[in-house]
């Protein structure tokens, strides 16, 4: 694994779920950081956070506000960072859909502006996290997350003769982040007993908030730049999670909101050609890398998928059950949580 000491990392979002689990996980293995910098735009959530990581307790951590769309702010911020985690975005279908200019500036434009910033500041890795609606998107979420996926990709064409690495992780349904379903679904149980199911065949990816923080510091560790690491995750149905989490409750069935899909995708056939089986992950490899593609395939015993490949929640070959579903919600979401 990756060596973070004496290092600087900063977390663009990083008040969000996964951003406080990848600080979490930094200050336990990595106690000798040299500096770590939440920069986020939500000063409440800051100020929460800074309860949990005390100054004295916590000397390394600093709590930046500014917003990834202010590409002056994330120059300052970037000063002697070693690495960039960019978990930052408008994430909410819905809400994108509604305010669409606001869901480009901020993921589309905030990508860009981290990208500059990083150059120029000689920054030497940022991994940016991406999204399973990236993948063949139906949504402006989905294709503001697939633009920022290509900025990142071609930005390692674009770096000159600077020493930097750009690399996304792409992943599915983060089990108990913000926003969520089994979040959404635990407290509708207390509420009000019903569980609203969109469509009955739905599905998606499943990941944990561990497994999460483990894509980002594989990244860290293994990328050559250009990358985009997918995870080898189970699917669920949405119908299990509801049976998993309250077998009593009325589940009305409520037609599919606008934006969704019935399956998400996170490799398509069209990816197929530049797709490679490394073991944990699967890596879409950019089409034209500044490396040599046979000493990549040979460090990581890289397997080319076959032609027409795709990876799908639906057609997944591993899934969680309704019992699994109730370890993994007790063990990462709820610890108080029975049936």
């Amino acid at each position: 694994m990756i060596d973070l000491t004496h290092k600087s990392i900063l977390i663009t979002g990083g008040t969000g779920s996964l951003g406080k689990a990848l600080v979490k996980t930094i200050f336990e293995k990595w106690p000798n950081i040299k500096r770590l910098v939440i920069f986020s735009r939500d000063e409440q959530k800051q100020f929460l956070m800074a309860q949990e990581y005390p100054i004295d307790e916590f000397p390394q951590i600093r709590f930046f506000v500014g917003d990834v769309r202010d590409q002056e702010r994330l120059i300052r911020a970037f000063e002697g960072i070693d690495y960039v985690i960019h978990a930052a975005a408008m994430k909410h279908v819905h809400i994108a859909e509604y305010n669409p200019s606001e869901c480009v500036k901020t993921n589309v434009g905030g990508a860009e502006n981290v990208i500059h910033a990083a150059i120029t500041t000689g920054v030497k890795h940022v991994v940016a996290l991406s999204t399973d609606k990236a993948c063949a998107p139906i949504n402006l979420y989905g294709a503001t997350k697939l633009t920022s996926d290509k900025l990142f990709v071609a930005a390692n064409n674009i770096k000159g003769g600077h020493d930097i690495k750009f690399s996304v992780v792409r992943y599915g349904n983060v089990m108990g982040s913000n926003g969520s379903v089994i979040p959404f679904f635990l407290k509708k149980k207390k509420t009000d007993g019903i569980l609203p199911i969109t469509v009955e065949s739905m599905t998606r990816f499943n990941i944990t908030l561990d497994g999460g923080v483990n894509m980002v510091l594989n990244a860290l560790e293994n990328a050559w730049g250009g990358e985009i690491f997918i995870p080898k995750i189970p699917s669920y149905n949405l119908v299990d999670v509801a049976e998993a989490i309250g077998p009593e409750c009325e589940k009305p069935i409520i037609g599919i909101r606008p934006g969704e899909k019935i399956h998400e995708e996170m490799i398509t056939p069209s990816d197929s050609f530049f797709t490679y089986d490394i073991g944990e992950y699967y890596t879409i490899l950019p089409q034209h890398p500044n490396w040599k593609l046979e000493a990549f395939v040979n460090k990581f015993n890289a397997k080319k998928v076959p032609e027409g490949f795709a990876y799908n929640s639906g057609t997944n070959q591993q899934w969680e059950s309704i019992d699994s579903l109730r370890a993994l919600i007790k063990e990462h979401v709820d610890p108080n949580f029975q049936v």
